[in-house]
């Protein structure tokens, strides 16, 4: 998939956006398959977050993104790295206005909720040189010298989101600017558009992952529209746009552990110049 988003004369980057992993211990083939991934030779990674779907998975995850971790990358969470999923009736996310239920406003969540080991995570992301970029903004350099800064969210599903601490627009000294945050909420998009930032990578949606063939996605699990549940489009805002990228990612809720006409994937694009 290309993109041209980059200033002119800037060399083409290759970026594998992986997202919404929701390992579960014993996931042999999914941990292979994103061994796997390494084969691509990203110039950069970007995990758009739930990588867990069992306390007992950071090792396993750990180990499904090894080969992936000795590539430049930058990472947010999603509400699955932080909490544990409950079992709840899928046909609810048709009926409800889709939010996160536990830990609202960075509060503590409600009783019951398991929670998940996510420094774990943050650790070894951190040691392998990825870039965390919860609430965050930073800096990676490239092989070659390019310099890519990155302005990060935590999760806006359930209102971790604190985009005061990032404003400020793309960083006009580095080669690129792009933002990164896990659940593609509007309030999210439009934040980030407004202040110009030309590329946006999220996941979170799944795809819709029960999906119509021949009508698509029923379901966004945020409220950005169905049409743009997954895959390559635009956010306009005060008269800006962005390029919107968002993973159906790989993996499924461990309650839910079906897709229908929405296969898991891992994206690779390719970041070219702006005619």
């Amino acid at each position: 998939m290309t993109v041209p988003v980059l200033p002119r004369g800037m060399r083409p980057l290759r970026v594998l956006q992986v997202s919404d992993i929701h390992m579960v211990c014993g996931q042999r083939k999914k941990r292979a398959w994103l061994q796997s991934l390494a084969g691509l030779r990203p110039d950069l990674v970007v995990n758009t977050g739930d990588n867990l779907s069992d306390p007992n998975g950071v090792p396993e995850v750990l180990d499904a993104l090894g080969p992936l971790m000795e590539y430049p990358g930058v990472y947010v969470f999603g509400s699955n790295d932080y909490y544990g999923p409950k079992l709840r009736n899928p046909a609810r996310y048709l009926f409800e206005k889709a939010q996160g239920r536990h830990g609202l406003n960075g509060n503590a969540p409600a009783v019951g909720v398991v929670h998940n080991p996510w420094e774990g995570l943050r650790d070894a992301f951190d040691a392998a040189g990825w870039l965390g970029l919860n609430n965050a903004r930073g800096r990676l350099k490239l092989d070659g010298g390019l310099e890519l800064a990155f302005t990060g969210l935590d999760d806006p599903h359930i209102k971790r989101d604190r985009y005061e601490k990032v404003a400020g627009g793309p960083d006009k000294t580095a080669d690129f600017s792009m933002a990164v945050v896990h659940a593609p909420y509007l309030r999210s998009l439009d934040a980030f558009t407004t202040e110009g930032y030309p590329l946006i990578l999220a996941g979170h949606t799944h795809g819709g992952q029960l999906c119509i063939p021949f009508y698509g996605a029923l379901v966004t699990n945020c409220d950005i529209d169905t049409d743009r549940v997954k895959g390559l489009s635009t956010h306009e805002s005060d008269g800006l746009v962005s390029y919107l990228h968002v993973s159906a990612g790989c993996g499924t809720n461990r309650y839910t552990p079906v897709r229908f006409a929405c296969p898991p994937e891992a994206t690779l694009l390719t970041l070219v110049a702006r005619d």
